[in-house]
């Protein structure tokens, strides 16, 4: 009795030790494994969903994701100079900014939840293991129980809706003597929807959804590249601008100084008062004062672009400032386009107003699928289950003994207020897609004129700003010569000064302008395009 008893107990031990290895077993999958298979399925689905007219699949991988196979993505670094092109900045930011990271990863988890939505109509493999223990004073049981099999929902077109399932137990053993059995079940289930909203449809109708949201993502994601590229781009002409700033004060500054000095000189021997020399000490201070608040400004400009690039503030870097010498060797132009031309291309080009165009479909489908629900729901739906023999295998299904039965469900449109109410709802929901696509079409027409005026304004604010610069330093020329020659005053020449200041830092906010403008005007087109690099093209 005690061998028989230890022979139980040794098979119970074996059983345990067995059970818990296949359960270490099956769930010591590595997570890089599984990370690696989300990676490959989510990229799988947007490159099959990306398409050519709506940019160049580029630095659309998340950072601890390995690369795509369309993908094009950069690895910029900061130069041993310190000194960032524009070509470097925008680099930097595309692949470090953390607004594009967050950007990058809704469009992963976009594709992410596509994935999981899918995998409800695929076929789906399960195991299950359990384990009981019970003692009481007269008896002692051990019984584990294992199944595993696979469970498929497949959704049709018109809402057809099929479901399979084969189940599997393999083992069960019990106190005393160790018993097998190797038993299997298959059932499955049809629902054919003959009128109404019955079936799949409803799910189909979800699957959809999803599957568009990501299309949706993809055109959202490539329209925030366009706006991202002209905000860097416009940020570091924004720096630069500060840093000329910087350049035209100092400049002033050493100027006033010098018509200070010779002021001064020119008091001691008597063809100046004092009160002039005043005058220019005073100005001498506002100058120094002034260009220390350029510096503070500028340094603050720079600082804040830095966490944009994603770089430390503490980053001894600076912006290239032959970056502002092309601009102003390229000179300005004004549109090539009229206006008519700019906005018929936007409404055609624009992938914001795609979305929400393609938004009233989706409305229209939920708008019929809710009508369909108002009237008789007719159905029909079959089933199936069939087991196997005791102590067999998968091929032994008593298809002859199994169960069958099919029928045909009814609802009667008696009560039908929670259905008008859904109805109702989405036929305003219908309604309001369609004002929004109407005012985002009033919005993109909007946008384009106004950065059409902006170019035009920027290209003859530029020119006239060039003539006032030229008529200040032949201002401050001439005012020079007059009060060396004693036919004016000293404050002649320090407002001929403050004002040539003035024109040099109007002229290159001009030029910056226009650049900027120049960019939006391409944005809001729909024609500028983002390249690999990070940098722009117009197509």
């Amino acid at each position: 009795m005690f061998s028989r008893f230890a022979a139980v107990s040794a098979v119970r031990l074996v059983l345990v030790i067995c059970t818990g290895a296949a359960v270490v077993f099956i769930g010591g999958c590595s997570t890089e494994h599984f990370k690696t298979e989300a990676d490959r399925e989510v990229y799988e689905i947007i490159d099959n969903k990306w398409r050519n007219g709506f940019g160049q699949k580029a630095n659309y991988v998340i950072s601890d994701a390995p690369t795509a196979a369309n993908d094009v993505q950069i690895t910029p670094s900061v130069p041993e100079s310190g000194v960032i092109s524009l070509a470097q900045a925008v680099a930097l930011a595309t692949a470090d900014n953390r607004n594009y990271q967050e950007q990058k990863e809704d469009l992963y988890k976009a594709a992410l939840g596509l994935s999981s939505e899918r995998h409800l109509y695929a076929r789906r493999w399960f195991g299950l293991i359990g384990g009981e223990y019970a003692k009481n004073i007269d008896s002692e049981d051990f019984s584990v129980s294992t199944e595993a099999g696979y469970d498929h929902r497949q959704l049709l077109a018109g809402g057809l809706e099929i479901s399979t399932a084969l189940a599997v137990d393999w083992f069960r053993f019990l106190t005393g003597d160790p018993r097998t059995s190797l038993g299997s079940v298959l059932t499955a289930s049809v629902a054919i929807p003959l009128l109404g909203a019955g079936g799949g449809k409803v799910d189909l109708e979800k699957l959809t959804q999803v599957e568009r949201e990501v299309l949706y993502r993809i055109r959202s994601f490539n329209r925030f590249r366009k706006e991202f590229v002209v905000s860097i781009v416009t940020e570091y002409y924004r720096v630069l601008q500060g840093r000329d700033a910087v350049t035209n004060a100092e400049n002033n500054y050493k100027m006033v100084a010098e018509s200070k000095e010779r002021l001064e000189w020119e008091a001691k021997a008597g063809r100046k008062t004092p009160f002039e020399v005043d005058q220019a000490r005073q100005r001498v201070l506002t100058a120094r004062d002034n260009y220390v608040s350029a510096v503070q400004k500028y340094q603050q400009q720079l600082d804040a672009f830095k966490l944009v690039l994603a770089l430390p503030t503490d980053a001894d870097i600076e912006l290239d400032q032959n970056e502002l010498k092309a601009l102003e060797k390229t000179g300005v132009s004004e549109p090539e386009y009229s206006v008519a031309e700019a906005i018929e291309t936007a409404l055609l080009g624009r992938l914001d107003l795609a979305n929400i165009a393609d938004r009233i479909g989706d409305a229209v489908r939920r708008a019929i699928l809710a009508e369909e629900g108002l009237g008789l729901q007719l159905g029909l739906t079959g089933d199936l289950g069939i087991d196997s023999t005791p102590e067999t295998n998968l091929s032994r299904l008593r298809f002859h003994e199994g169960r069958y039965s099919g029928g045909f469900e009814a609802d009667l449109p008696l009560d039908r207020k929670l259905q008008r109410n859904a109805y109702r709802w989405k036929l305003i929901e219908l309604q309001q897609q369609q004002r929004q696509y109407d005012q985002q079409q009033d919005i993109i027409k909007l946008q384009v004129r106004d950065a059409y005026r902006q170019l035009r304004e920027s290209a003859q604010l530029y020119q006239i700003q060039q003539s006032s610069v030229e008529l200040a330093e032949d201002r401050v020329e001439s005012t020079t010569m007059l009060l060396d020659a004693g036919r004016t005053w000293a404050r002649d020449l320090l407002e001929a000064q403050d004002d040539l200041l003035k024109a040099q830092n109007n002229l290159t906010a001009a030029l910056i302008k226009h650049a900027t403008a120049k960019l939006t005007f391409f944005r809001d087109v729909g024609i500028l395009q983002v390249r690999p690099d990070g940098m722009w093209k117009v197509k």
